[in-house]
Parts: C-alpha cells; structure tokens; sequence
C-alpha cells in the first residue's frame, strides 16, 4: 500500500513549531479537523519518547512525491546542531518493540543519516485516525501541492478510506476531493513523478495539462524534454517547460488536421467513384452526379441504412476487442 510518490524541496524545519506541553485527554484522535489539531497538541508532552530508528517501519500512505533529497541533508545537519525539536508520531506494531510511522518520515530520515535515537509520539490509533493524524500535521507544518494531494487522495481511495476521512485528512470538501480526482486520473502517474510537486502550479493548470492527454503523447513528451535538463532544475520550471511543449505539439496537430486531405476514389478500370476529404473535424464522401448519375441515386435511397449498417459493424468490432 505504501508507494514512495514525489520528491520535493523541504522548507525549512520551523524548530519553533513543536507542539506545547498540555495533558493528554484522549488516546484517540476525533475526526473534526478543529479537534484534532487540538489533540495533537495535547498528546504532545507526556507521550515522547527517545526510539532507535531501526524499530520503526515506514508503511503506510505516502504524501510526498520524494522521501530522499538533499533537503534531508539539511534537514539532518539542523538536528545536529539544534536537537530534534518536533517529534515524530508512531504507533505500535503488531510485531513486539517495533512500530509504524504516522508522520514525520522526512525527520526519521534525516535521524537515520547522523544516528541516535529519534523523538517520536507513540500513539495507539487505527488506520482512520493514523490517516488524519498524517494529512493534518502535514497540512499545518508543511503545505503540499496540488498534485501531491491529488495522488495521496488517490492512494487512500484506492486503499479503501471513507469519504469522510479523507476530507477530514486534508481539510477538504467532497467537491474539493473530487476535483483533484478528476485531474490526477487524466494523467499519468509516471509523467507526475517526472515533472515532480510544482509548488504554485494549480488545479486550472494541471487541469489544462489533463486535458491536452486526449491530443498528444503526454508521457513521450515530458520525457524527451526532461531527460537533458539538470537535475536541480525545479519542479514548477518542469512542468511548465512540459506544458509548452506539450500545448506546441497539439497546435501542429491541429494545424495538419485543418489541412486535411482529399482522395479521388476510382474503380478497378480507373474512373472515378467519388471523392473521399477528411480533415481535423469532419470525413466526407462526395458522389458527382455528372460522373455517375445512376450510382448517385443509388447511394442516395441506401445511404441513412448503409451508415447505420457501418456504424453497428464498427460497434461490433470494437466489443469484440479486432
């Protein structure tokens, strides 16, 4: 179920946004977004402890589209200096002395990288509060893009999650879940993985990039784009230099299209028959009278049954998978 989705440049740890000390009330999270982030400030300080990162598993759903990058270098080195000053939370496995992260995968990593033990808040909560608990604290410490929600919307859907819990993970509404769905499932998932989170760019510009899917080979483009640019190059200049190329590909398309092509249909002895046009929005058979009066108004009494007779023939074929 956990699949490791995008890289992305982290900001930098606010070591001022540590949790305040307050008693614990409920050993299980609530569902509403209002109390939770108050729940996760009141299990804070009587629940921390010191644990060695290798008895933590990361499983579960992933919210970032990359784990390991060079932000996780900084990230360490401010640990380093400063101490950890935000915890991470776990829960309990069902294997003994082991648990399994709910969030702070970025600071178990960079824990990893410079050894020790790392903080973490050890909750019980089930698979529904785990989620929340992971959206919420992400939401509120670390903004995610539109596409990285999109795809964590995805995987919880596909992992089974209710409607409601996936709202409460990301504090969305049912329309505001359905539009980044509607988007994500346009596109495919490794042309996101390529272009990356594009911190700043929108639903309406994803949403123009989905749509262009249906005109031009979106994942040949990015790739042939992408591959020479360097690696540093950021998430948002690629998707955008995607996006141009991609929107170019379509107007020559469209260009060839209008241009069209005309066909003058002949018989076995080389006379013509009619004449066959296609181009970007119609095709066309046109029989001139002139040429052959008889076969016109033979055409002309059969042609509503014979196109119908064309179009279930086609129907046929294309359920039969020929």
């Amino acid at each position: 179920m956990g699949r490791n989705i995008f890289n992305q440049p982290q900001k930098n740890v606010d070591q001022s946004a540590a949790p305040s000390p307050a008693p614990v009330k409920s050993t299980k999270l609530p569902g509403s977004v209002g109390g939770l982030r108050d729940s996760l400030r009141e299990i804070t300080a009587n629940s921390i402890r010191d644990i060695e990162p290798n008895q933590i598993d990361m499983d579960g759903l992933r919210d970032r589209l990359i784990l390991e990058d060079k932000s996780i270098d900084d990230l360490a080195e401010s640990i380093l200096k400063h101490g950890q000053q935000v915890p991470i939370m776990v829960r309990p496995s069902d294997q003994p002395d082991r648990y399994r992260i709910i969030y702070g995968r970025r600071r178990l990593a960079a824990v990893r990288k410079i050894g020790g033990t790392v903080k973490a808040i050890v909750r019980t909560l089930d698979d529904d509060a785990s989620l929340i608990a992971q959206g919420q604290e992400n939401n509120l410490r670390l903004d995610p893009s539109f596409i990285e929600k999109s795809l964590f919307i995805k995987e919880m859907q596909e992992a089974g999650y209710k409607s409601s819990v996936i709202q409460d993970a990301l504090g969305l509404t049912r329309q505001g879940v359905s539009n980044h769905r509607v988007v994500i499932d346009q596109l495919p998932e490794e042309l996101v993985r390529l272009i990356g989170p594009a911190h700043g760019v929108g639903r309406r510009q994803w949403g123009d990039l989905a749509a262009l899917s249906k005109k031009v080979p979106l994942l040949e483009i990015a790739r042939e784009i992408l591959d020479p640019l360097p690696e540093t190059t950021p998430s948002s200049d690629k998707f955008q230099a995607v996006y141009v190329a991609c929107s170019s590909k379509t107007r020559r398309t469209a260009n060839k299209s209008v241009s069209g092509k005309t066909t003058v249909v002949k018989d076995k002895s080389g006379s013509p028959v009619g004449i066959l046009s296609v181009d970007g929005k119609s095709i066309a058979i046109k029989i001139t009278r002139k040429d052959n009066p008889e076969f016109g108004y033979w055409l002309e009494e059969r042609a509503e049954t014979t196109l119908q007779q064309l179009f279930e023939q086609w129907q046929n074929e294309r359920g039969s998978g020929t």
